[in-house]
């Protein structure tokens, strides 16, 4: 990509496939990786995370996948787990809530789930982000947190 694509933004998700924010209200992270976001992007953005000075105490997350164009391998998702096990010693994870609307990146987010699960209280995939807010929001009021994930 030129300097004329990055300064005009045509290439937006191209040069920013993973994005997150902080809700400090809900104590919530959203990350979305969308595009062809690489597992050294991926790395990179929990490399972030580490050093954002709102991301500390104990939050929730919102990762949105739905939007990737490149589904991770199993070595993928554990390399993961170890960069998520690095940011767990500054960060105490509560809930996992998963965008995966492909069958693809759904099974292999269920896999995701099962390798991260010691670091979260709860993880699920889910197929649409209705149901993502549902479980969230039955959690923040009191209530335990459905096992398993939607199908």
């Amino acid at each position: 990509m030129g300097e004329a694509d990055a300064e005009s933004g045509s290439d937006w998700i191209r040069t920013m496939p993973v994005t997150y924010s902080i809700d400090p209200v809900r104590k919530l992270i959203r990350t979305t990786c969308s595009g062809q976001a690489t597992l050294q992007e991926i790395i990179d953005h929990f490399q972030t995370l580490s050093t954002d000075p709102q991301c500390a105490g104990s939050l929730d997350v919102m990762l949105d996948v739905s939007g990737s164009e490149l589904f991770p391998d199993s070595q993928n998702l554990a390399r993961v787990v170890t960069e998520l096990a690095k940011v767990s010693e500054k960060i105490q994870f509560r809930l996992c809530a998963i965008n995966a609307g492909q069958d693809t990146m759904f099974g292999m987010m269920r896999m995701f789930e099962v390798y991260a699960g010691k670091y979260f209280k709860a993880v699920r995939v889910f197929r649409s982000p209705a149901d993502i807010e549902k479980w969230l929001d039955s959690y923040q009021i009191g209530d335990a947190p459905a096992s398993g994930s939607s199908f």
